[in-house]
């Protein structure tokens, strides 16, 4: 389908509506701005059709149905405060402070007006007020007086809070009915819809949460309505399918089902303990990570879990990263007979990051350009202290274990081993089974005192990243304002089995590390220079990748990765002794393999080792062991019968050895 074109015959100054008549087109972007749709416009130069279809078409859509939702909750809940409404992934969500949680009766209530609301075919109106204006229209609104409050800050003044305030003129938006009444407002940025029934093909609410205003823990904590808006019924049935397969494949189910971990009270919120069945499963993550770094001139090293403030004092994090850092211990206090401190304690962090550590092993000794690229890779145990809302099972925790990579180059070595970085991520991830990619470059944000260091060194590094990132022929999605405080950043985005997108490694440009630790090589002239850091973290931590890589295949995991690979399951008694041998052949050959001795008949021990998703499961009777063969049965139920024992182990060894995923009888084949 080809992009919308304004008509021939229109005269100027116009509209959008009589530029763009076609129904999908829903706001304007006009020199890169997006407008509403009864924006004027003298000239054509700049000026684009944004389609409901377009992500930026998504997110006016979704805002405006949070603009619905509101409208309709102080339509059941008069007295209910209004507090933010952005869009988000896959839908939008609005804030509401109200004396008593919403009840299901609530939402079946709310639904119901916002289908009113849709019908009435209310417009958004776009109108700027100034600060006092808009403090008088909503005197009864006291996070909205907040927000006018904190307009033009140097920070964002609350989570999603830019839909609403800026740095720039104020502005509320009407909802007008047909006969002109102002049915509604709400202070807003826009743009929106043209009117409410565009909103009306595809939407639901999906849940309730409880959030803090402004993502503080001190602040007043408001109800949160979660809800979701499609072009169209059949893109919100599709969505609507996606939500019902992953709720299928929540890890944190699947973790209970198949007896791989649990967070335990007694040791506290976001910390996990992996059970043997996951524990192997993590095992063959990282040896095969390790093999791999190995194997790519990566050197292993190993760090300590604590150490001294001064140390995230010199990296800096205890400046801008303080936050998410566990508070410190004061250790080493030595005190006499009298109660005298005779030595004043030191305070002792855990570690948040592996980065500091790793640039003093760089600076132990002299290091010469004839070592670089020195690429120093571990598995870190790091401890970050998130907000206990902010927890969800094995994809946001407090503590993990990153396989962190620190590479230190020379200038004219960052491009080659920026792209060889990215070769290594790509093709490591390919080995796990991810192989729908697409990258993100990240970018610093004009102006914040977040990010450290020189303008010109945050150019190059962004250029050089950039190069590199579209050098790969994958598509590249900018992030402006998302670098971490040293340096711009790569991330590898990955869609898994059901489209969902995760982010997976990162590559990072640091200039400012090495400056901070007065890091130093002795280049081919025999003068001091400064080295190039390059951060390069491929899973993230392993347990969100453990997580990612638990849903995308459902828990049944290629055989490689199975906590049980072979399980063998006698038609009788009589045979078990012959699988037994069967067995120990293939645990000489490295094969997890064992054989199911209970009392169970043949078909629940069927069943249960189906239910737990192991992918090989090895069945023999009398045939079977006069004949020197077995049968396979496979995860969907299918069977090959009459396999030489041999030629059996070969293929169980080879499907190992080559990583592939067996569901089938023709996955083995």
């Amino acid at each position: 389908m080809s992009d919308p074109i304004a008509p021939a015959d229109v005269a100027l100054p116009a509209d959008g509506f009589a530029l763009f008549p076609d129904r999908s087109i829903v706001a304007l972007r006009i020199r890169g701005e997006l407008k509403d749709l009864a924006t004027v416009v003298d000239s054509l130069d700049g000026v684009e059709p944004v389609t409901v279809s377009s992500p930026d078409g998504l997110s006016i859509l979704r805002h405006s149905t949070a603009h619905i939702l509101a409208q309709a909750v102080q339509r059941v809940r008069p007295q209910a405060n209004l507090g933010i409404g952005p869009p988000i992934t896959d839908g939008f969500y609005y804030d509401f402070g109200v004396e008593e949680p919403f009840t299901p009766e609530d939402l079946k209530a709310i639904k119901k007006e916002m289908e009113r609301i849709v019908r009435e075919g209310q417009r958004f109106v776009r109108r700027v007020v100034t600060d006092d204006e808009a403090r008088a229209e909503l005197a009864h609104e006291p996070f909205k007086l907040e927000l006018i409050g904190l307009k033009g800050g140097s920070q964002e003044a609350a989570e999603g809070a830019s839909v609403e305030v800026g740095a720039g003129e104020l502005t509320i938006y009407d909802n007008v009915t047909r006969d002109g009444e102002t049915a509604w407002k709400d202070l807003c940025r826009g743009p929106h819809v043209p009117s409410t029934r565009i909103a009306g093909n595809g939407w639901d609410l999906t849940r309730v949460a409880g959030a803090y205003w402004r993502g503080s823990e001190k602040n007043p904590q408001l109800q949160r309505i979660y809800g979701t808006a499609w072009p169209t019924k059949d893109e919100l049935r599709a969505y609507q399918h996606r939500l019902e397969e992953a709720a299928k494949r929540d890890h944190r189910k699947l973790g209970k089902d198949l007896d791989l971990f649990s967070f335990p009270e007694e040791i506290g919120p976001g910390l996990s303990v992996f059970h043997p069945k996951g524990g192997i499963i993590r095992y063959e993550i990282e040896r095969y990570m390790r093999e791999s770094l190995l194997a790519n001139g990566y050197q292993v090293v190993n760090t300590p879990h604590i150490t001294k403030g001064d140390l995230f004092m010199t990296s800096g994090h205890l400046q801008w990263y303080a936050d998410g850092m566990y508070p410190p211990m004061v250790l080493d206090e030595v005190v006499d007979a009298d109660g005298h401190v005779s030595r004043e304690g030191q305070e002792y962090y855990l570690k948040p990051m592996n980065c500091p550590f790793h640039n003093l092993i760089f600076r132990s000794r002299g290091r010469s350009y004839r070592e670089l690229p020195l690429r120093l890779s571990e598995f870190g145990s790091v401890y970050r202290y998130e907000k206990s809302g902010t927890l969800a099972g094995l994809t946001r925790v407090r503590g993990m274990t990153q396989d962190d990579t620190h590479i230190y180059v020379t200038a004219d070595q960052v491009k080659g081993e920026l792209e060889h970085s990215l070769e290594f991520v790509l093709k490591t991830l390919r080995d796990y089974g991810l192989n729908d990619f697409y990258l993100e470059l990240s970018t610093k944000e004009e102006g914040n005192p977040k990010f450290i260091g020189d303008d010109s060194l945050w150019d190059e590094a962004t250029q050089t990243l950039r190069e590199v990132a579209e050098g790969s022929g994958l598509e590249l999605v900018p992030d402006p304002g998302g670098a971490a405080f040293y340096g711009p950043k790569i991330s590898v985005q990955a869609r898994d089995a059901i489209g969902r997108t995760w982010q997976m490694s990162t590559i990072q440009l640091d200039f400012n590390q090495p400056e901070r630790f007065e890091l130093e090589y002795t280049g081919p002239d025999g003068e001091k220079h400064r080295p190039v850091m390059i951060h390069r973290a491929l899973f993230g931590s392993i347990e969100r990748f453990f997580a990612i890589l638990l849903e995308h295949y459902a828990g049944a995991f290629p055989v490689w990765l199975a906590p049980v690979q072979v399980v063998g399951i006698p038609v009788a008694e009589e045979y078990g002794p012959y699988l037994d041998e069967i067995v120990a052949r293939l645990r000489t050959e490295g094969v997890r393999a064992e054989v199911d001795h209970s009392d169970d008949r043949m078909p629940k021990k069927i069943r249960t080792h189906t239910t737990q998703k192991v992918p090989l499961q090895l069945i023999a009777g009398e045939q079977d062991r006069s004949g020197g063969t077995v049968s396979f049965r496979f995860r969907d139920g299918s069977q090959t019968n009459g396999i030489p024992v041999d030629e059996a182990i070969d293929k169980i060894v080879a499907a190992i050895a080559d990583r592939t995923l067996v569901n089938t009888a023709e996955d083995l084949a």
